[in-house]
Order: C-alpha cells, then sequence, then structure tokens
C-alpha cells in the first residue's frame, strides 16, 4: 500500500492505515526523538504519542503535501518539549547515560573491528557534546544535519523566524565545536592549553 492510500484510509477512519506510516516513518522519527531527548523509553513516548496524534489529527494534514515533513515536526516539537520537561528536573551535573542503546540507533557502522571501535568512540564523543546544547539548539542541529532539512524547513517545522533558526544554529555549531575541541584534545594539549 502506497503512502497515500494509507493516508486516505486513515481520513476514512481505518487505523491500518497507520500501519504503513508508522512502518516508513518509526525508525527515523525515533533516531530523531533520541538525538533530542537523549533518552530512549522518552523518546518511544514521544514517538508514540505523535504517531496517535496524527491519526487523531489526519483530517489536518494536506493531502496535497508530503506526510513525512509534517509528521517529523510533530515528533521534533514534543520532543523539544520533553527534553525541557527533562532538564527543568535533572541537575546539571547529572553524568550521560552511558548503557550504549543510544550508540545502537546511529547508523553507518564502519566495516572493520578497528574501524567500528573508532567508529564507536567518535558516535560517544558526538553524544556528549550533543547532550550539552540546550533542547532548542539540539533540536536545530539534528533536523539540520540529522534530517537534512533546510533552515527555511526548520523555521516552518518549529514555527520559529529564519533568524531564530539560524541563531541556533550557529550557536549550536559554535557550541558543539569547543566541546568537542575539549572532548577530544589530549591531556598535554590541555595542559599546554592552560599554562
Amino acid at each position: 500500500m502506497e503512502e497515500g492510500k494509507a493516508i486516505a484510509r486513515l481520513k476514512g477512519g481505518d487505523i491500518e492505515g497507520l500501519a504503513l506510516l508508522v512502518e516508513k516513518y518509526q525508525v527515523q522519527a525515533l533516531r530523531t526523538a533520541v538525538l533530542i531527548t537523549r533518552e530512549q523509553a522518552q523518546a518511544e513516548d514521544v514517538v508514540q504519542s505523535a504517531f496517535l496524534r496524527a491519526y487523531e489529527r489526519i483530517d489536518q494534514f494536506d493531502d496535497q503535501r508530503p506526510f513525512g515533513p509534517w509528521f517529523l515536526k510533530s515528533v521534533v516539537n514534543a520532543a523539544i518539549q520533553a527534553a525541557r520537561q527533562r532538564q527543568r528536573t535533572l541537575s546539571l551535573d547529572d553524568q550521560i547515560n552511558g548503557d550504549g542503546s543510544f550508540l545502537d540507533l546511529l547508523q553507518h557502522d564502519a566495516p572493520g573491528p578497528g574501524d567500528r571501535l573508532e567508529a564507536e568512540e567518535r558516535k560517544q564523543v558526538v553524544r556528549q557534546a550533543l547532550q550539552k546544547l540546550s533542547p532548542e539548539q539540539r533540536a536545530a542541529v539534528v533536523m539540520r544535519y540529522y534530517l537534512e532539512m533546510s533552515e527555511k524547513e526548520i523555521a516552518a517545522a518549529l514555527d520559529a523566524p529564519p533568524g531564530t533558526v539560524k541563531w541556533r544554529l550557529h550557536a549550536g555549531r559554535n557550541r558543539l565545536r569547543g566541546i568537542l575541541q575539549r572532548l577530544t584534545s589530549s591531556p598535554a594539549e590541555k595542559e599546554g592549553s592552560h599554562e
């Protein structure tokens, strides 16, 4: 069944139309939510709720537009809200969850064992750096570099002025650059920078 038929079935009240949409968008939505919320369980809740909202609000969807951006906008906004709520309840000193489940969600493993280990280490460093961004900056960076959305698309999805999106991306990239430099510099480089 193609996406258009699935949406038509949903609009007709047939929940079976949702199965194709879940199959097509679940992995991308979950990865997006995890990158923003930093928590697998929270991301799963966000995505499940987004699919339910899509089902409940499918009549608001314009059939002439693609479903993916409309749905992922809902996922991103819910993930930002969940991350904000979580951020309010967690200490700034909380440590990163090292269970590795986040790494399992990232794609493109290198072929060899040494390459795989190096890739996993890089993913861990990037994960640590992303977690230090604000939810809004993290969402903008994820949407731009993971979902490959343009700044205009991000502004529309977040219902934010283009200047705000540019600022979040600029600030997020600068902050990531500084964090990554600190996380990847050798101990000797760190000592030399204090002198």
